[in-house]
């Protein structure tokens, strides 16, 4: 059954299209107005479907029309006349109309048109469910083929389903979150919660109080009993993000937490089992940071380590990873996917990217709305070293420029270059060059 919309000045026709839709098994709502109808949409839940007259006093049908389509609902919208010809038929089209019957009309047909109607507007929300699943999926994919980055997915496979604490180090958007949601996916606890805490961005006065919560009457203002971060994770996974940006005093009460697997609400003075798997997240190296980070502390949560890599190790993966992030953009955005040229795809792998992924993610829907601009500053060029070192990187940039011109065809730009394509291609892998475009080897 349907929820619908019936719009139609004429008492008797409005009354007359309610019973039939209502005998066809919808819910058939009635208005004498187009306004009427327009009211009720900002109103109301929208109905599935709307249907209408053509010419009405005040707003008629086309105007509604309009006015239902600049609205942010699929809402198909079926138009009844009395008045038919061509021009009107093409007019309701264009506005978007579901449909476009002429009065007398057979009743069985409106009742057809109308339940495919709301069929196929059942179908495309399915689909664009679907669809959102599919972006939020893809959202969270630990995306790359090089070796270093098959290796980091097998580290996390085998890491997931251990009952382990992990410590993940790693550069700023190389994706260490990513990795602890892929662990907690990954494991028995993969139906608990999964609480991520930013120990950056807490304030000192109020980290104790967020993580191991209160009881009531603890503190002014405290009017009730709250559990903390820690209590709201039990049974599943807490991620510690830049645990390195813990006070000091805090590192301590963690430490007992982790050690006991309890915690003590502020203001009392008995322990609340938890029973948590911890994951932490780091920016340096913990272990150097031994005037700001307890050591003791570095290695409860080091049950296992997982260095994630940056880019710079990775190299070959950039063009994929700007490619997804592109193509996850240009859905977003309603536009076309994209199509990453070969000369693009070199540039993205020479420019230097300080922010990792995160960057080439910004970068891509840069790229999507046309306002990426790689300049020539962004390429890594060799300034220093040995008189053989400024040699091999003049040659790099040489070889690369002609490979861009000839978009990445070895056999022509070997030709240009005046090289046996043997030597051009053993040239390419001394300098990390890649050929991707027609032609390649």
């Amino acid at each position: 059954m349907a929820r619908l919309f019936v719009v139609e000045d004429d008492t008797d026709h409005l009354a007359a299209l309610c019973d039939l839709m209502q005998a066809a098994g919808h819910e058939a709502e009635g208005f004498a107005s187009g306004k009427a109808a327009l009211d009720a949409l900002a109103a109301d839940a929208p109905p599935d479907l709307l249907l209408t007259d053509l010419r009405m006093p005040g707003m008629g049908g086309l105007d509604l029309l309009q006015a239902v389509k600049a609205l942010p609902l699929d809402l198909p919208v079926i138009l009844l006349t009395g008045h038919g010809d061509v021009g009107h038929a093409v007019q309701a089209m264009r506005a978007g109309a579901e449909d476009f019957l002429e009065k007398p009309y057979d009743a069985a047909h409106l009742v057809a048109v109308i339940a495919r109607a709301v069929a196929a507007r059942a179908t495309r929300a399915e689909v664009g469910r679907l669809q959102q699943v599919l972006v939020e999926r893809a959202e969270k994919t630990i995306l790359g083929e090089s070796r270093a980055m098959r290796a980091f997915r097998d580290r996390i496979s085998a890491l997931a389903p251990l009952e382990v604490d992990v410590l993940i180090t790693g550069e700023t958007g190389t994706g260490k979150e990513l990795a602890a949601r892929a662990l907690h996916a990954g494991s028995a606890r993969a139906n608990g919660p999964f609480v991520a805490v930013n120990c950056a961005a807490l304030p000192d006065g109020m980290f104790e109080t967020i993580m191991f919560g209160h009881r009531a009457g603890a503190f002014p203002g405290a009017t009730e009993a709250r559990p903390g971060k820690l209590e709201s994770a039990n049974g599943g996974t807490l991620l510690l993000d830049e645990v390195e940006a813990m006070p000091m005093p805090l590192q301590a009460k963690l430490l007992r937490v982790l050690q006991e697997r309890a915690v003590e609400r502020l203001g009392e003075n008995g322990l609340r089992p938890v029973d948590i798997r911890v994951i932490a997240t780091s920016k340096t190296d913990l272990r150097q940071a031994t005037e700001s980070f307890r050591p003791d502390l570095y290695y409860r949560l080091a049950g296992a380590e997982l260095v994630s890599p940056t880019l710079r190790e990775v190299a070959e993966d950039i063009p994929l990873i700007f490619a997804h992030y592109a193509q996850l953009a240009a859905r977003r955005y309603g536009r076309p996917d994209p199509d990453l040229p070969w000369a693009l795809r070199q540039k993205l792998k020479k420019r230097v990217w300080p922010g990792n992924i995160r960057e080439v993610k910004a970068a891509a829907e840069a790229h999507i709305l046309g306002l990426l601009d790689l300049k020539p500053d962004d390429v890594r060029i060799v300034e220093a070293g040995s008189l053989a070192d400024r040699v091999a990187a003049f040659e790099a940039r040489e070889i690369a420029a002609v490979l861009d011109r000839h978009r990445g065809n070895t056999l022509r730009a070997a030709e240009t270059l005046g090289l046996p394509r043997r030597t051009l291609n053993d040239k390419m892998r001394r300098y990390g060059l890649s050929a991707e475009g027609p032609g390649s080897v």
